[in-house]
């Protein structure tokens, strides 16, 4: 009886009830925790209601408008016109009376089409504001295209605010984390979630990583996306087949987002303009107009396509120019000083085979501290970054040196059966992030010690500058941005709310659902894979890519009906190409290969395969004649060599495509058959393709993987035997020496070969890991000369030199 009282006393019936009303709730929490993906209807089977913004032209009339609204607003005090207050007949906009005119001048003026000034667009214009926007090259041309893709709050940044007591850090790892889900639920056909693994390779790191993550999905709270969790060794192997298996104790998974840049850019830029914003690319603030006072009026703008230069009259300006912010700050004042430091970030691109399609890697501790991510991404694998100080620079390059120690990070946690090779880099970019310099003296040397938050500044003439931050925060960015422009610059009346953009869905979201593909297929007959790329990258906009698709003609095979690729190893279409045109403001062949579709960072082979289609489709609705041709292919080869980590001379690679393209155009550049323009570039690599291929008179012309010619191949074969003098093996410090003399190799320095040999491991040979071995064979011994021509030897036979993908651009 005692038993039974106890068991049933008021205490313990107290506890259990506890107990299971707190396991109850907690189950609750787990079943609705996780992303909110968008309902599925029946109408996102549909078309959505068409829509088509308004053309280029019509966006610099506008912008035109306002220069001469202010003019004629200043005759009119003047009393210079009649006494019936309209203004003069022959201007843009006739019969306005003054406060008419006063209507077409702009509440703002945003300089910048990056991210942070695309979200202040869609901020300002969404509250009603008259807004303005100009972007000197394209959208998102610059450190909004090269970023690591990730939408996070930062683990390495919770890490910094734990150990160094940093709140500033912990702030921005919390506002971030907030900023995750709306980017998430505002975007949701361009970003997703993303498990990224931390690998494990001491026993006590289990629960020192497992309390961070954990500690990250806390400050989440309910916004969180899945909890975190430790993997077993072989769970971990597993899922991530290609990790290196020696010594790995486990591994810990955390969640993060992940999205499509350049793309996301666009959709903001949109849905600006369908709130009623003005917006123009290639159009650069060359002057900043001020009032006898020294407050700013406006700028002079200048149309850099044409030439043309004009003024646009705003009320405020706001300067949201990323790493150039401080060349905009110096326009308004020569006496300012910087309050930015540029951290470049050099990325690679690497074949999808490296990595899983569905889980992201994250090395946190790698060789000199640096963080480095290794993700899946639109089907290949991007690895990066790097951070180290940088000139601000337009066009910035991919040092080799950087290069080299992001494949050396790669190498040392993949398993040693992968053959990590210079050569299977497909892409390599470097950006610059916008870093705001931290005023404390006593802040540390160096990127790492820069505040990686952001800050908005006035200066005295009235120049709103917002400066740092990342791309996950720029929502919150362009919020705080716009309520101190509304404030400092007295645009209470003018806009009709506060911010909302917490629940304004981008362009391309409205009719969306991740089943949207399965429409698409059913309804234009296109292959899955290219489905799933038109849904996840242009949202319900992928009906209007469409309608613009022709049939595929095939005769050979009945599927597809529609989607002729612009290359066949990647799902861009040619519908892409005039949908950019029409739709989202490309100008040039670069625009469509690099941000509208994302070739060139994926391959910039095939992005060069691609150019011939392009500049046809571009050439035949642009007008474009055969020296805007010329140039555009010019002008986009370069852009590959020099940004996107193309090997090769430019001018070179230009004339062939050029003369393949007159050959096979029947008609010169002009004009020709797709076939013609589109197989023109594919002869440079002897067959197109991530890898080449070919043989005969093209495979020596290959400038991307090192190829050789036959005769050259027997030269190789015949120094082998030579030294090998019967044995079928040579020594491996007797390799370099064999091909000393050989034509084409004298120049190669021992680093070269140093780098060679590492990167095939054959210097294992010498610490007896390969099974005893004490050389290499024929094949062994071709394939370290491959990996040489492919550092950057001098190619005699071809009589020019070889360009490394250091000579390249892009990334944050």
């Amino acid at each position: 009886m005692s038993v039974l009282r106890r068991v049933f006393s008021k205490k313990t019936l107290l506890y259990a009830a506890g107990g299971t009303a707190l396991a109850t709730g907690g189950g609750f929490y787990y079943l609705h925790s996780g992303p909110a993906f968008p309902a599925s209807s029946m109408q996102t089977r549909r078309p959505p209601p068409p829509w088509t913004p308004p053309s280029r032209a019509d966006m610099l009339r506008e912008l035109k408008a306002s220069g001469e609204a202010s003019g004629q607003i200043r005759e009119l005090k003047d009393g210079e016109l009649a006494a019936s207050g309209e203004l003069k007949e022959g201007s843009i906009k006739t019969g306005l009376t003054a406060a008419e005119a006063e209507e077409e001048i702009f509440d703002l003026l945003i300089i910048g089409g990056g991210a942070t000034g695309a979200g202040v667009a869609v901020d300002a214009a969404s509250r009603g504001l008259k807004v303005a926007l100009v972007e000197r090259d394209d959208f998102s041309a610059g450190t909004s295209s090269k970023s690591t893709k990730l939408v996070h709050g930062g683990v390495r940044y919770l890490q910094k605010a734990v150990f160094e007591l940093d709140y500033s850090q912990y702030k921005l790892v919390k506002e971030a984390l907030h900023e995750r889900k709306i980017f998430l639920e505002t975007a949701p056909y361009l970003s997703h979630m993303l498990p990224i693994m931390l690998p494990i390779y001491k026993y006590w790191q289990v629960p020192y990583y497992w309390a961070g993550c954990k500690m990250y999905d806390v400050l989440a709270g309910k916004e969180n996306m899945e909890s975190s969790y430790v993997m077993s060794k072989g769970k971990a192997l597993e899922t991530f087949p290609m990790l290196k298996s020696e010594g790995l104790v486990g591994a810990v998974v955390y969640y993060d987002g992940q999205h499509n840049d350049s793309r996301m850019n666009i959709a903001l830029i949109l849905t600006a303009i369908k709130h009623g914003a003005t917006v123009a690319n290639y159009c650069t603030v060359t002057a900043l107009h001020k009032s006898p006072s020294g407050r700013l009026t406006g700028a002079q703008v200048t149309d850099t396509l044409t030439n043309t230069s004009f003024p646009v009259r705003a009320r405020g300006i706001i300067n949201a120019t990323g790493p150039f912010t401080d060349a905009l700050l110096t326009l308004d004042n020569p006496l300012h000083k910087p309050i930015c430091q540029a951290s470049s970030g050099v990325h690679i691109t690497l074949p999808g085979y490296y990595s899983p399609r569905t889980m992201g890697l994250l090395d946190p501790a790698t060789s000199d501290g640096r963080v480095i991510f290794f993700l899946p991404w639109q089907g290949n694998t991007i690895a990066g970054t790097t951070d180290s100080p940088s000139a601000v620079v337009r066009d910035p390059e991919a040092s080799e040196e950087d290069i080299r120690w992001v494949l050396d990070e790669v190498r040392s946690y993949l398993s040693p059966d992968i053959k990590v090779r210079r050569g299977d880099v497909l892409s390599a970019w470097s950006g610059l992030r916008p870093l705001v310099r931290n005023p404390d003296p006593s802040a540390p040397e160096g990127t790492a010690g820069l505040v990686r938050s952001h800050i908005t500044t006035l200066s005295e003439s009235g120049l709103l500058t917002i400066a740092g931050g990342k791309w996950t925060t720029y929502r919150k960015m362009a919020e705080e941005c716009v309520d101190e422009a509304v404030r400092v610059f007295g645009l209470e009346g003018r806009a009709r709310s506060g911010c909302v953009t917490e629940h304004v869905r981008l362009v391309g979201s409205e009719g969306w659902s991740r089943n949207m593909f399965i429409g698409l297929i059913q309804t234009y007959g296109l292959e899955t894979e290219v489905a799933r790329h038109l849904s996840d990258n242009y949202g319900d906009r992928a009906w209007t890519v469409l309608s613009l698709a022709s049939p595929t003609n095939t005769t050979s095979q009945s599927w597809p009906l529609h989607g002729a690729r612009l290359v066949p190893q990647y799902p861009f279409l040619d519908a892409e190409v005039l949908y950019a045109i029409r739709h989202e403001y490309a100008q040039t062949a670069i625009d469509v290969l690099a941000r509208r579709t994302r070739l060139s960072f994926l391959n910039a082979r095939a992005a060069l395969d691609a150019l011939p289609g392009v500049v046809r489709i571009m050439g035949g609705e642009m007008g474009w004649g055969v020296g805007e041709r010329r140039g555009q292919v010019e002008r986009a080869v370069e852009f590959l060599v020099r940004s996107m980590g193309l090997q090769g001379d430019a001018g070179e690679i230009s004339k062939e495509v050029i003369a393949k393209m007159e050959r096979e155009g029947k008609g010169g550049v002009c004009g020709g058959r797709a076939s013609g323009w589109l197989s023109a570039a594919k002869g440079i690599f002897g067959g197109g393709g991530a890898v080449g291929g070919g043989g005969g008179k093209d495979a020596v012309r290959v400038y991307g993987r090192a190829r050789f010619a036959p005769s050259e191949i027997v030269e190789l074969r015949k120094a082998f035997a030579g030294a090998a003098a019967g044995r079928e093996t040579v020594p491996l410090e007797e390799v370099v020496g064999v091909v000393k003399g050989l034509k084409g190799y004298g120049e190669a320095t021992e680093g070269d070969w140093a780098y060679a040999i590492a990167e095939g491991g054959w210097n294992r040979m010498k610490e007896g890991g390969e099974g005893g071995r004490d050389g290499v064979d024929v094949e062994e011994f071709v394939e370290i000369c491959g990996a040489v021509k492919e550092v950057g030897v001098r190619e005699r036979t071809l009589g020019r030199e070889r360009i490394p993908v250091g000579r390249s651009g892009g990334g944050v």
